[in-house]
């Protein structure tokens, strides 16, 4: 992969950031391939020793809170003519129950994906569950009269340990995209407010 390709793929990963910040990775990296190509690598090897352009925008989404302010731009002066209060007075009813469904959209999304996430992990706990009930009613019936009862039993309780371990690290990964998930849509819902405003204050 060339440099441009690369630092094209991470553009378009970073587009949730603020302009300032997403340009400020940008030459960070480009400045990285740089070093590497002065210190004799070629272009290609350059790029593949700094990583997969998704591993980065997925580890920059992780670190970046939610809570971080885009570096602050000058406030538009402009103030509202008549007609535009009257046209927004008058399409409150509209505009105001859009909004309102759309906000009920993302936060129906939020819950579903972590709802899944939540009963993957009662299904572990499950499993967990069944293989001390499974080893322990197994002891019992090996001590007194049913041992092949009580191996089965036992082997039924290894079995579900063996789920719960395979479907823990299911969930360790399925919680850790979710998080990075629903973090890059709330990324995204931002960068629409703040680059509609970027867009107004230019414009005037």
């Amino acid at each position: 992969m060339t440099k441009r390709e690369f630092l094209s793929r991470l553009n378009e990963g970073l587009s949730g950031l603020p302009q300032e910040d997403a340009a400020g990775r940008l030459a960070f990296y480009g400045e990285m391939i740089d070093d590497r190509m002065e210190e004799g690598l070629s272009e290609e090897d350059a790029v593949a020793e700094i990583g997969p352009a998704e591993k980065i925008v997925a580890q920059i989404t992780k670190e970046t809170p939610l809570t971080t302010p885009a570096k602050e731009r000058p406030r538009s002066k402009r103030r509202l003519r008549v007609w535009e209060i009257v046209l927004l007075a008058l399409g409150s009813p509209l505009w105001l129950s859009l909004l309102l469904a759309a906000l009920a959209v993302v936060l129906t999304v939020y819950l579903v994906i972590w709802v899944v996430i939540l009963s993957l992990w009662i299904v572990d706990l499950s499993l967990l569950a069944g293989f001390f009930g499974g080893a322990a009613a197994g002891v019992l019936f090996l001590t007194g009269s049913g041992g092949l009862s009580g191996l089965s039993l036992c082997g039924a309780g290894l079995a579900f340990a063996g789920l719960s371990v395979f479907l823990f690290f299911g969930c360790k990964a399925s919680t850790k995209g979710a998080a990075v998930l629903t973090k890059r849509i709330a990324l995204q819902i931002k960068s629409l407010f703040t680059g509609r405003r970027t867009q107004n204050e230019t414009g005037n």
